[in-house]
């Protein structure tokens, strides 16, 4: 795959610029690149193994999620990304979701506990680019109209939703207890803005 270029975390997290990648080595904006038909405020909307209503499309077959859990514990620990194609734009959100969902199951004993964390943290209001807590602010494009908005929160409560679902089941082994392999990224932060309650 060609490589299109490496961003900086402090690149994605500058709340200056909505509209544009920067490159670090010129010190200037560079357009994003679109790679998909229907995009939402510059992210696809993928298909998702998903029964979740919402405006993904279904499949059956190897979906995002499954990528940002199968590679959470390596990516968690890096501080530079390729972003290579629109999807790794959703990527490096769901990894920053997966570790704030981790440390809502800190302490979490059981499965139940666990689940009981992760409802309340899907009970929290979902930010999108322009509002107060959208952790990449310059990821992401500004919505054009409140409808895209509201179409790009669905999309992140449907696979924020989804993702919590799967990551309880990686989480917690089958009698219910936690797996240490997993909780203990709990302590890890991603970008070191983990600490904001709401992503």
């Amino acid at each position: 795959m060609r490589r299109i270029r490496k961003l900086s975390l402090s690149c994605l997290l500058d709340p200056s610029s909505s509209r544009g990648l920067i490159d670090l080595e010129e010190g200037r904006k560079v357009p994003n690149i679109f790679g998909s038909s229907f995009q939402l405020c510059g992210c696809p909307v993928l298909p998702l193994k998903s029964h979740i209503n919402g405006p993904a499309p279904a499949t059956d077959a190897t979906d995002i999620v499954d990528e940002a859990i199968t590679f959470f514990r390596s990516n968690v620990f890096f501080r530079n990304f390729d972003i290579m194609s629109p999807a790794d734009k959703l990527l490096i959100y769901l990894t920053f979701y997966i570790n704030s969902a981790l440390k809502s199951l800190d302490g979490c004993r059981t499965l139940a506990e666990g689940t009981k964390a992760i409802i309340s943290l899907g009970l929290e209001k979902v930010p999108v680019p322009g509002e107060s807590g959208f952790p990449f602010p310059c990821l992401f494009i500004l919505p054009q109209s409140s409808r895209e908005a509201e179409l790009f929160r669905n999309y992140l409560k449907q696979i924020r939703e989804e993702t919590s679902g799967r990551l309880l089941n990686v989480a917690y082994r089958p009698n219910g207890m936690p797996n240490k392999w997993w909780l203990a990224f709990a302590k890890r932060k991603f970008t070191n803005i983990i600490n904001q309650r709401t992503v």
